[in-house]
């Protein structure tokens, strides 16, 4: 992932120059389309300053560009500036409010820097427009928020949906699997949580510990010790270890 940004960025370095050149030819919403690509691809690299120069020039070029303020509300948003990332979010969905990414991001800020509940109606705006191309990101942040609001039923949904969508998500089996346990559909949990583990070559202390208490729960005394094993080797200081040696029960 990180050669397909720098080839891309490398392309748009490349045809950039063109428009500058020919500004005063480029429509502007070609130059500001190639500005707010540009603000993606350093954005992407971790070159901050250099992106929201590049968003400067692409609303200098066409302030009706949504994309633009859309990057740039991502930018405010990673910077922990809520009121920009807000006003940024809200300008790109005034002037153009049927776009996914937009609907979907802003969701994710009012999950993370707002109230859970607001984010919900962005994410079902997002999921409205059957050309959007990443539907799973949409209902699989729609399940994490629903997380955040205690709600494992819709939780549950949203993650199934994400998984319909794009297979190879496997957060989402983990958390169906921590939605099964709770709910006391412990075969069910394990059957989540072994998908989970298959396709995760580096598991956290915390996701192993819920591996062990859902195969405890489910009987399954190997798998149970296998898992503890994993997480006694790989995180012997974790609390999630004292947990295990303290002989804590689910």
């Amino acid at each position: 992932m990180k050669g397909l940004l720098q080839r891309a960025l490398l392309l748009l370095l490349a045809v950039a120059p063109a428009v500058w050149a020919g500004d005063g030819m480029a429509p502007p919403a070609t130059r500001a389309r190639i500005h707010t690509d540009l603000a993606a691809a350093y954005y992407s690299r971790g070159q901050i300053g250099i992106a929201l120069q590049e968003l400067k020039t692409a609303i200098n070029a066409d302030a009706d560009y949504a994309p633009a303020y859309n990057i740039k509300g991502l930018i405010y948003m990673g910077l922990r500036e809520n009121k920009q990332a807000q006003e940024n979010f809200e300008q790109a969905l005034s002037l153009r409010p049927g776009d996914s990414d937009t609907q979907n991001n802003y969701g994710w800020f009012l999950c993370q820097r707002r109230d859970p509940k607001d984010s919900i109606p962005h994410f079902l705006a997002a999921l409205k427009n059957p050309l959007y191309a990443t539907p799973e990101k949409a209902y699989y942040n729609a399940g994490i928020c629903s997380l955040k609001l205690q709600d494992d039923k819709q939780a549950a949904v949203y993650f199934r949906r994400a998984l319909q969508h794009q297979p190879r998500l496997t957060l989402a089996r983990y958390y169906l699997a921590g939605i099964a346990y709770r709910q006391g559909a412990y075969k069910t949990a394990a059957r989540y949580f072994s998908l989970f583990i298959r396709q995760t070559p580096a598991p956290t202390a915390g996701q192993l510990w819920l591996g062990v208490q859902i195969e405890r729960k489910a009987g399954d005394v190997n798998t149970e010790k296998t898992y503890s094993l994993m997480l006694r080797d790989r995180f012997p200081g974790a609390k999630e270890t004292q947990a295990l040696n303290d002989g804590k029960r689910p």
